[in-house]
């Protein structure tokens, strides 16, 4: 499969919380350090996204923010 998001970040799902329309998934892609998405619910259900699974989060955005305090 060819995909055109060049940041990739590997990881295990530690958790998954599903919505009326949407679900929230969390992937540790390091020791401590959680990346959590926003997919449809059908979609998480289709792919059968458990805790424990081995996923890739693929992030293509066309803004970054960054904040300081």
């Amino acid at each position: 499969m060819q995909i055109t998001g060049r940041n990739q970040l590997k990881g295990k799902v530690v958790k998954v919380v599903h919505g009326v329309t949407s679900s929230e998934v969390q992937l540790e892609i390091a020791e401590g350090m959680i990346v959590t998405g926003l997919i449809t619910k059908g979609s998480a259900e289709s792919m059968n996204i458990q805790v424990g699974d081995e996923l890739v989060a693929i992030i293509k955005a066309t803004s970054v923010m960054f904040g300081k305090e």
